[in-house]
């Protein structure tokens, strides 16, 4: 369950809690038991600890990635000498338990680690009673109240539901279900455009799925537009089915228990249908800030996004609260930014440091069967901040070693500098699309940073 970091064990930091009964015993509802939750209730997954990145998200994702690289190296094998009688099944059972107890072992892992600091943890949801006071509810129907000197709020965020969708509570499920699904999803509707819909629809289709993705405008909006025409394209060479320019607008469940989805065509503006047995909504992310009572403690957030705001040093509209991750306005939402952040924060708090966060040329990579790792501005971007007449882009089509000897279609392997073009140079953005995107861009990091 995502939680409020209240407890700040430190030089000089007073952190006090009591408890006391509630009438009648209210519990605190978990965050949406598994399984479905009845009319017009989103399914959801009960976590352990570790936030979005080690239940639902970089770490469940990146193994399913595997699961499905393994599958392309599996069809490359004879090609090298490896005598695999083709096809090879998979099992989505065993990956799938596989998957989540290494989470699992992961959430154990974090909670030990607690334990080995003295860090107090109370497994509950909590809200802001004042600036200086958070309230929640234990299991046994006890009223906990937290108060402390410093306060972060690290609630990170959720996968939207477009609730204006007839069926999609309903029927559909997203990103915090798929990875502890026990059963497979079988032939899938993607519903979105983001890295998530992709990341997801790409897996699914490698380890042997029928995958949809159903695109209503642009895919991954604000990354560079030609490297993602050209993960699109692979994706769509390998098997993944694409609705460009369509939106839906209906979910049914069928007596044999298929789910009848009803779309428009954007272009032509008719109505189209098809069958699945299961719709993923990867439509994006909205902040956990709705349940905190944030206005109680005079924070403010963003009247658009309701994401926290935040200045240079992480602190909110209230000196002693702070906010870091996914739950902040402007900022990155990837694990390792949060995890330093917090950490910078702690030293600036407790050990006398001033260093602040640096979120300028942050790498990323979007795990598509074909990976794309991106460090620094999008040619797009270039081009807005310097003008096109101060842009220059270098760029190069390579073919990996590996892909020569199985007779890989290397065509989208693909790999561009964006530098402005007086001297020296100066390199803007480096884009990369291939095997291990993400090792590759971590090194060129370093040098652009």
């Amino acid at each position: 369950m995502a939680a409020m970091a209240v407890a700040l064990r430190g030089l000089g930091g007073r952190f006090r809690w009591r408890t006391q009964a509630v009438a009648g015993g209210v519990r605190v509802a978990a965050r949406g038991a598994a399984g479905r939750m009845g009319s017009g209730r989103p399914r959801g997954t009960r976590w352990g600890l570790g936030g979005t990145c080690v239940n639902v998200g970089c770490i469940p994702k990146k193994l399913m990635h595997q699961a499905a690289l393994l599958g392309g190296l599996i069809r490359d094998a004879p090609h090298y000498g490896w005598e695999v009688a083709q096809p090879v099944p998979h099992d989505w059972r065993k990956m799938a338990e596989a998957v989540q107890n290494h989470v699992k072992s992961l959430n154990w892992g974090h909670r030990v680690q607690l334990q080995d600091r003295k860090v107090k943890y109370f497994n509950i949801k909590a809200s802001f009673v004042d600036e200086h006071t958070v309230c929640g509810v234990a299991k046994g129907g006890k009223e906990i109240l937290l108060s402390a000197d410093h306060i972060i709020i690290a609630t990170g965020g959720r996968p939207r539901y477009p609730t204006h969708i007839e069926g999609a509570l309903e029927y559909g499920i997203t990103s915090d279900d798929i990875f502890w699904l026990k059963e497979s999803p079988g032939k899938t509707l993607v519903v979105g455009a983001s890295y998530v819909a992709l990341e997801c629809a790409g897996f699914l289709t490698g380890i042997g799925l029928d995958a949809t993705v159903m695109i209503r405008s642009i895919p991954l909006r604000g990354f560079d537009q030609q490297m993602s025409s050209m993960v699109i394209e692979h994706m769509a060479s390998h098997g993944t089915q694409f609705l460009r320019g369509c939106a839906p607008s209906r979910v049914r469940r069928l007596p044999d228990g298929h789910l009848q989805v009803t779309w428009e065509d954007r272009t032509t503006g008719k109505e189209d249908t098809g069958t699945f047995d299961t719709v993923l909504w990867a439509i994006g992310r909205v902040p956990d800030t709705r349940s905190l009572n944030l206005e109680k403690a005079g924070v403010d957030t963003s009247p658009d996004t309701q994401k926290i705001l935040v200045d240079s040093r992480e602190g909110t509209s209230v000196p002693h609260i702070y906010a870091i991750g996914d739950v902040v306005e402007g900022r990155p939402e990837l694990t390792p930014t949060a995890i330093m952040a917090g950490r910078l924060l702690v030293q600036r708090l407790f050990g006398g440091s001033s260093d602040v966060m640096d979120y300028d040329n942050v790498p990323t990579t979007v795990f598509t069967p074909l990976e794309y790792g991106c460090v620094g501005l999008s040619e797009e971007e270039a081009v807005a901040r310097h003008g096109q007449e101060h842009v220059e882009v270098y760029h190069a089509h390579y073919k990996p070693l590996e892909f020569t000897v199985a007779g890989r279609d290397a065509s989208q392997c693909y790999v561009k500098m964006v530098c402005l073009r007086e001297p020296p140079q100066l390199v803007l953005g480096l884009h990369f699309l291939g095997p291990n995107a993400g090792e590759v861009t971590q090194g060129f990091a370093l040098g652009i940073k």
